[in-house]
């Protein structure tokens, strides 16, 4: 596996593109936090919101790039410690960045109306739905590690990558339809939200504990990586969903009116 992996992540391309596509995103970020603030001085845009999705953008650059990337493309573990930072660290500070809010609050009024219907479609409300993120989240992890579709998409530069976008898109879904402060009409209550994120945390614990048993896991590396690889993603797995735990309990606000209790939304901003 480790040749394979090797053969995928070399080169210099491999270091500029994602290096390059950081750093247009955050670019874009700034401008359009930048704009908000121009358009609306006493609202402004919040800098916590900028430091968290600036924060997952770093975490991103971290697992793409040297020496994280050559790490895992040599050694399991190292291919761990990259799943771990683009499917579930990185996210939770790109959702906390709230770049839909951020959207919305700086188009032209006709385009926000345009991205608010889309927001409020069907498809976009499925999408957006925590069982459909787990599903494409801890569904996507059983497919990749109890198939041999690891081995494969390993060997291949574009499958490669694939994976990668699978991950953190997975990952920001299941973030942003837990916890994430930007709009979302589909997303049910708190109580109903901690049940979908102990069923990820009883998934990846389930995963990780297979793997490290070494059953049902199609993963060819050697017994002492593909240990450890599982001993990260079930310790350090669990702070991730932790974290995210705690961003969901921070939204929970219960109304004070008599008679009726109701689960505010996140603050957006």
């Amino acid at each position: 596996m480790a040749h394979a992996e090797h053969a995928v992540g070399g080169g210099l391309l491999g270091v500029v593109l994602p290096a390059l596509a950081v750093l247009v995103v955050a670019g874009g970020y700034l401008h359009l936090a930048r704009r908000a603030r121009w358009r609306n001085p006493v609202r402004g845009w919040s800098r916590w919101r900028t430091a968290g999705f600036l924060t997952g953008l770093a975490l991103l650059a971290v697992a793409l790039l040297p020496p994280v990337a050559a790490f895992a493309h040599a050694d399991f573990r190292g291919h761990m410690v990259q799943h771990l930072l683009i499917g579930m660290y990185a996210p939770l500070g790109l959702v906390l960045g709230a770049p839909v809010t951020l959207l919305l609050r700086t188009l032209p009024t006709a385009h926000a109306r345009r991205l608010t219907g889309v927001l409020h479609s069907g498809p976009a409300r499925l999408l957006a739905h925590p069982a459909t993120a787990l599903l494409l989240s801890s569904g996507g992890l059983v497919v990749l590690y109890g198939t041999p579709l690891h081995e494969a998409t390993a060997a291949h530069p574009v499958g490669h990558w694939l994976v990668h976008v699978h991950f953190v898109l997975s990952g920001y879904l299941f973030a942003h339809a837990i916890a994430g402060p930007d709009p979302d009409p589909a997303r049910p209550g708190v109580r109903a939200r901690l049940v979908y994120l102990g069923c990820a945390i009883a998934v990846h614990a389930v995963i990780a504990q297979l793997m490290y048993g070494g059953v049902g896991i199609e993963v060819h590396a050697p017994a002492a990586e593909v240990r450890g690889g599982a001993e990260l993603m079930y310790y350090f797995g669990d702070i991730a969903e932790l974290l995210l735990a705690a961003v969901l309990v921070s939204t929970w606000r219960p109304d004070r009116r008599p008679g009726r209790r109701a689960l505010a939304r996140p603050a957006v901003g």
